[in-house]
């Protein structure tokens, strides 16, 4: 068996090498829906806190939740708990209490597309109000993502789907929330040299069923064979992407 190419930590290199490369849907979220000090913004999926972070340094009071142990985690190194911002790991259902605290939210964002978002909002627009804007994310369309032909790799060895981008209207529509506009944002995955690509492509777990139906070292090997087309004359490795998101509200 050939040797893994690089260390595999996927919650500490999604913080360190991935999850800068949404910086660019992120800032274009939050100058679009005029985020700042009166905001009150939920991250559903909040990772290791990159946009939690961006969202709070607006002076917005902001609350993560994730089922990553390892992401809360270092969400919580980022972004102390305190001042008004939380981080908690679980389900979105435990970002608040409505009979408590009614209607705290008027911003609520997923910024991963994942399995089960619509029951996901369905738990946590309770604790919105009323007209709070929700942002849903994901893909753009594949021939604009180079990206594309790496996660395909997912594809050939397990037969993994990426969840198509279409489906966000759906998860709206099936969340009785109000459409509100859309955009169209440039995230090129741009990284120092291939090792860098593999450990920030594996973190995002679009390869964790490849990773079980083979093993970490042949999933590496076929990543890296996909890139070579993206490896420029310097050794670094860049991907045009463009990602789009959708803006719905509470009614």
């Amino acid at each position: 068996m050939t040797p893994t190419l690089v260390p595999h930590h996927p919650a500490r290199d999604w913080a360190e090498i991935q999850e800068r490369m949404l910086v660019p849907l992120y800032e274009a979220v939050y100058d679009r829906l005029d985020v700042g000090p009166r905001s009150r913004v939920l991250g559903l999926g909040c990772g290791s806190g990159l946009a939690l972070l961006m969202a709070a340094s607006r002076g917005a009071r902001v609350t993560g939740v994730d089922r990553d142990h390892a992401r809360v985690e270092l969400a919580r190194e980022r972004l102390p708990e305190g001042a008004g911002h939380a981080v908690v790991e679980g389900d979105p259902a435990d970002a608040g209490d409505p009979s408590r605290t009614p209607s705290p939210y008027d911003v609520i964002t997923a910024f991963h597309a994942s399995a089960g978002l619509g029951a996901a909002l369905a738990a946590v627009t309770p604790l919105a109000q009323r007209g709070a804007a929700v942002v849903l994310a994901d893909w753009g369309p594949p021939e604009r993502c180079a990206t594309a032909s790496v996660r395909r790799v997912a594809v050939r060895l397990a037969g993994w789907r990426p969840a198509p981008a279409e489906d966000l209207e759906g998860v709206v529509a099936g969340a009785g929330l109000i459409p509100d506009g859309s955009g169209r944002v440039s995230c090129p995955f741009g990284y120092a040299d291939t090792d860098s690509a593999v450990r920030g492509l594996l973190s995002t777990g679009d390869f964790d069923a490849a990773i079980r139906a083979t093993d970490l070292s042949q999933v590496e090997k076929e990543i890296m064979e996909a890139l070579d087309p993206y490896v420029r004359g310097d050794g670094t490795v860049w991907m045009p992407n463009v990602f789009r998101y959708l803006i719905a509200r509470v009614p």
